[in-house]
Parts: structure tokens; C-alpha cells; sequence
């Protein structure tokens, strides 16, 4: 099964609500048991079907660990914020050894229960820092991609106008657009912006609205970051940047999108079964798993595009691309709303 093929995201703000208040506890080391070489025991619990872009990344990674024979996995779909812990607290009881989730909205009660079991590993998305001595945390920062697809935007703009539709202006989504406009003001810093936001994790009719309204506004590139985008920019003929899936190859984009920033999760989750069969797992930060230099972040290939984009810019991307990784060239990470420039 295609797991990216059917995009069922987010329903509401909750989903990736903001926590205020938030205490964080001193990090501990070391303080679980060690597993050597048995196959671990790890459970994804989503709240969403596998099937959203979102889910789906953690949900492939997991699911290629357990094809390599590293760890038996099961998961839960579709479990609600309101349900999460129970479930959560039923997965540990079952002896579990390592728990992916997401903490979004539900960062305190989900710290508690990881104070509860302090025998099991829990690697959870979540805005916040980590917790106690087995609470880590991650996020999608694809930013650097994005700051690529912008270099690129940035050349094959005619008009000097881009459109950008997003979900809800939070850090994750903020810090995307802001990076992808850089990459455009890198080629020309006269370059204009519309930022829609459509107030919803999936509405693609909403944010296809957006997208012509934006289009008919003067912009002749887009940026991606709803499902519905690519249906507009296919209607109106004009062309797309992708966003956390290859949206050229599972969001019907043959044409449209000239590549996508595509977020990986198989290094960070790697690195948990790594530290959990080891007996040193602790509360970290993965932010930096979910980068280009630990293969978290990459572009998308440019697929029938390859012939259309100069040699000269593919040059550049790659080039930058290589500093990106190897700390020679910093993407800034800004988590402000962006606002449009005409």
C-alpha cells in the first residue's frame, strides 16, 4: 500500500495547539535498562489515519525498522486528543519499550504519563523542550529544503510575485515559509509575497480558494503547504512548490510541482531503537534528526522538471545544498507569522 497516496490531514488547531506554562524538568541520563540485541517493542500512536502526510512519515519509518527486523511494531490511528492518554498509559501497561507520538496539545498530561513509566523511551512530537529522563521531543524542521525551493521559486518567477497558502501561522508552518522566502529574496529582494492562511489542517476546496484568489492577484508560483494547492495551480497553469511529501509524485503534481521539501524521520527513529537497545536513552532534543545533515530534510527530485531548471541554479541548489550539511551556510529559523507584501 502507497501509505502517502490518500492525504487525510489535520482537522482542527488542537491538533497542534500551543501549551503556555510549560515547566521543564532537569534531563537525566542513562536511567532506562539496556535490550542488546532483542527486537524492541515499539508502538506509534497516531491522531490521525496513517494515511496523513504528517502521520504517514513517522509511520514509514517506524514500519521500515520493522521490515529490517529490528523491533515489532504496532500502532493506533485516529485516537483523539481527548483519548490519547488513556491509550497511551494502555501501550505501556502492554510492557512496550519505546513510544512515538505526538504531544501536540496534550504536552503536560503526556509528560506525566513518561513520569509514570520511567522504564519506557518516549520519542514524542511536541513544540516544547524535553522532559525528565525518557520524555524526547521532535518537530518537522524542514526549513533548509525550503530555503532551496525558494532560490529556485526565486528564478523561475516572471512576474516577481509568489503565493503561499498554509494551514494555521504556528512556528512549524511559519518557519517553512520564512525560510522559502529567503531563498527567493537570495535571487532578487524585490520579490512580493501573498500568506494565506486557511485556518484548518485539511480543507483542500478552502485552500484551493485561497490559492486562485492568490492567483488572480498577480502571483505566478506557489508554495504548497495545503493539500488543494496543486489542484488550483493545474487549473490556472501555473507552477507549485511542494511541502513534507513528494507532492509531484502523491498529490497529483505531474507538471505542477517542480519539487517538494520532504521531511524523514528514519534517522531520528534510528537513533532512538539505537539508544534504547543500548540502555542510553534520555529526554534530547531531535530537532536536528529531522535536518538535512542528520537525513531528515531533503529536496525532492525535479523529475520532468529536470530539463527545465537551468544547470547554472541546479548548480547552486546543490552546492548550497552541500553547505547546508556540512555547517558552512545557516537557514534562519523564524517562527513569526509571516505577513504578505502586496
Amino acid at each position: 500500500m502507497n501509505i502517502a497516496s490518500k492525504i487525510i490531514e489535520r482537522p482542527s488547531l488542537t491538533r497542534r495547539d500551543f501549551v503556555a506554562g510549560m515547566a521543564t524538568a532537569t534531563i537525566a541520563f542513562g536511567s532506562l535498562p539496556a535490550f542488546g540485541a532483542e527486537k524492541l517493542k515499539v508502538v506509534g500512536i497516531y491522531t490521525q489515519p496513517i494515511q496523513q502526510k504528517w502521520d504517514a512519515r513517522l509511520h514509514l519509518a517506524l514500519d521500515a525498522a520493522a521490515k529490517r527486523g529490528e523491533i515489532e511494531y504496532s500502532f493506533a490511528e485516529k485516537v483523539s486528543n481527548t483519548d490519547y492518554v488513556r491509550v497511551l498509559r494502555e501501550y505501556c501497561e502492554k510492557g512496550v519499550q519505546l513510544v512515538v507520538g505526538e504531544a501536540f496539545g496534550i504536552s503536560k498530561e503526556a509528560r506525566k504519563v513518561a513520569d509514570d513509566y520511567p522504564g519506557i523511551a518516549f520519542l514524542m512530537g511536541d513544540p516544547f523542550k524535553p522532559h525528565g529522563s525518557n520524555f524526547s521531543v521532535f518537530d518537522n524542521y524542514i526549513h533548509e529544503p525550503c530555503y532551496l525551493m525558494g532560490i529556485i521559486a526565486g528564478h523561475m518567477s516572471k512576474e516577481k510575485k509568489i503565493g503561499m497558502v498554509g494551514g494555521y501561522p504556528i512556528g512549524e508552518v511559519n518557519r517553512l515559509f520564512h525560510a522559502f522566502m529567503n531563498g527567493a529574496r537570495s535571487v532578487d529582494p524585490s520579490i512580493e509575497f501573498k500568506v494565506t492562511f486557511i485556518g484548518s489542517w485539511y480543507d483542500p476546496p478552502k485552500a484551493k480558494e485561497a490559492a486562485i484568489a492568490q492567483i488572480e492577484a498577480g502571483v505566478d508560483i506557489m508554495y504548497a503547504e495545503r493539500a488543494g494547492v496543486v489542484d488550483a495551480c493545474r487549473e490556472k497553469g501555473i507552477l507549485a512548490f511542494g511541502n513534507v511529501n513528494d507532492m509531484n509524485k502523491e498529490e497529483n503534481g505531474t507538471d505542477v510541482v517542480v519539487t517538494s521539501a520532504l521531511w524523514h524521520m528514519e534517522s531520528a527513529i534510528g537513533h532512538a531503537i539505537e539508544r534504547v537497545k543500548a540502555g542510553t536513552f534520555s529526554a534530547e532534543e531531535y530537532h536536528h534528526w529531522t535536518m538535512m545533515a542528520k537525513g531528515g530534510a531533503s529536496l525532492a527530485p525535479y523529475y520532468e522538471f529536470e530539463s527545465k531548471i537551468p544547470a547554472a541554479i541546479k548548480s547552486q541548489v546543490t552546492s548550497l545544498g552541500a553547505d547546508i550539511i556540512a555547517g558552512k551556510f545557516t537557514v534562519e529559523i523564524n517562527d513569526v507569522e509571516p505577513k504578505s507584501t502586496f
